[in-house]
């Protein structure tokens, strides 16, 4: 903070005769006019000699100029204070110190300069240190990190909120005005309502204001806006602070952009696997059998890809339109599968069993001549697509029994289960019969 009147009389030993000395100096102005309110622009400290009259008017023009402190010169043109000067400073609160003659007016401007030079130095070195952490904590810790870093450096809290104004990282979240439905505590209504017209306002757009006894300051994140920053402060944010979060703006941004980037190459790696995969070819990380499934949100863990404007999990279980058990060289049959249950509107594609409409009695007709442990080889053979190891691993065979069951099931059948649409018939015959 620049240098008080009160600290600055103590140092040069200048007698405080009146008013308020506990304001800050921004500069200081030496005049011996009646009214140099003109030339001023507020927080300074003018030093006079009296030439000019100075009285209760005089002492009026400077409060509503914004002057925080006269001081005056004696042992030249007065040799103390003019009593009614002092009179009208101690009514306006006006800091009024007397300067003797032996303490020369320079002197004054240059311990008010040291120390502007000196405050202007520190806020330097603050920024210069929080830069480097900020970015430290980018590297270590990634966006969180910013941000927990960010609330650490101006005594606060912040927020970052998603493109959609939704809290995901946040420092000292309790002493956000309250929004308990959020995982991370987020704004009150007056602050949810600036969020969303800066979001909206396009480019780099950014807000100030008080609420909920905070001094709240908001900036969007990128052209896009990929988000909104939102800082708050116990008080106003200074240019030293106001640089900080401006630094941790941008660090968020080229964060926000690079996880837009890898988010992107993970995608195209997981559709050029999916893509393998339709072509027969297996990939790495899946199940030894499972199901493709056609569903509306990827999950956030497992095998997912985007492909033909779909989302594609493999999974042995999830919530989604499901193809009949595949291995990762059937893959093409299960999407194909995935897609009929889709158009359907069943869950599985064994469920379509059910959904056809086929003639009363059809099940029992065909699968009269099988009895029980046939009819359930064959459920487990078609299901595994006529295959005969996982089949015989299934059921706890070895492969030679399953394929005398087969046989015995072809005898009883009169018919040949090499016939597609023979395989088609039972396989609609037994999911019927269990339901």
């Amino acid at each position: 903070m620049p240098i008080a009147l009160r600290e600055l009389a103590r140092t040069l030993r200048l007698p405080v005769l009146a008013g308020d000395v506990s304001r800050p100096v921004a500069w200081v102005h030496g005049t011996e006019l009646a009214d140099p309110t003109p030339f001023l622009e507020g927080g300074e400290l003018l030093l006079t000699t009296g030439l000019a009259v100075v009285g209760a008017d005089y002492v009026e023009r400077l409060v509503r100029a914004g002057v925080v402190g006269l001081g005056f010169g004696t042992g030249l043109g007065h040799d103390v204070v003019p009593p009614v000067l002092v009179e009208a400073a101690a009514k306006a609160d006006l800091g009024l110190v007397e300067v003797p003659r032996g303490v020369p007016f320079i002197a004054i401007s240059k311990a008010v300069s040291k120390a502007l030079a000196a405050d202007e130095y520190a806020a330097l070195t603050r920024t210069s240190e929080a830069q480097r952490a900020l970015t430290r904590a980018a590297v270590r810790g990634g966006v969180g990190g910013v941000v927990r870093r960010l609330g650490q450096w101006v005594n606060g809290w912040a927020v970052l909120l998603d493109s959609a104004g939704e809290p995901v990282h946040a420092h000292n979240p309790r002493l956000v005005p309250d929004l308990a439905r959020h995982r991370v505590p987020g704004p009150d209504p007056d602050l949810t309502a600036a969020v969303a017209k800066v979001r909206t306002a396009g480019g780099l757009a950014s807000a100030a204001f008080e609420t909920a006894g905070w001094h709240v300051f908001l900036q969007a994140l990128g052209s896009r806006a990929k988000g909104v920053l939102a800082v708050g402060t116990a008080a106003p944010l200074d240019a030293a602070d106001l640089s900080i979060v401006n630094t941790a703006a941008s660090l968020l941004t080229l964060a926000l952009a690079q996880n837009d980037a890898v988010d992107a190459a993970h995608r195209e790696l997981r559709a050029g696997q999916f893509r393998l995969l339709l072509a027969g070819i297996p990939v790495d990380g899946l199940p030894s059998r499972f199901r493709v499934f056609l569903v509306d949100e990827p999950p956030d863990d497992g095998f997912w890809a985007e492909h033909e404007g779909r989302i594609i999990v493999l999974a042995t279980e999830f919530d989604g339109f499901a193809s009949s058990e595949v291995d990762a060289t059937e893959v093409a049959r299960g999407y194909r599968e995935a897609q009929q249950a889709r158009r359907a509107g069943v869950r599985t594609f064994e469920d379509l069993a059910g959904s056809l409409k086929v003639p009363d009695g059809f099940a029992e007709a065909l699968l009269g001549p099988l009895d029980a442990e046939t009819r359930e080889t064959l459920r487990v053979w078609l299901t595994h697509h006529g295959a005969w190891d996982p089949a015989a691993g299934e059921l706890g065979v070895h492969r030679h029994t399953l394929r005398n069951r087969v046989r015995k099931a072809e005898q009883a059948l009169g018919r040949s289960l090499d016939s597609p649409g023979l395989r088609a018939e039972l396989w609609l015959a037994l999911h019927r019969e269990g339901q």
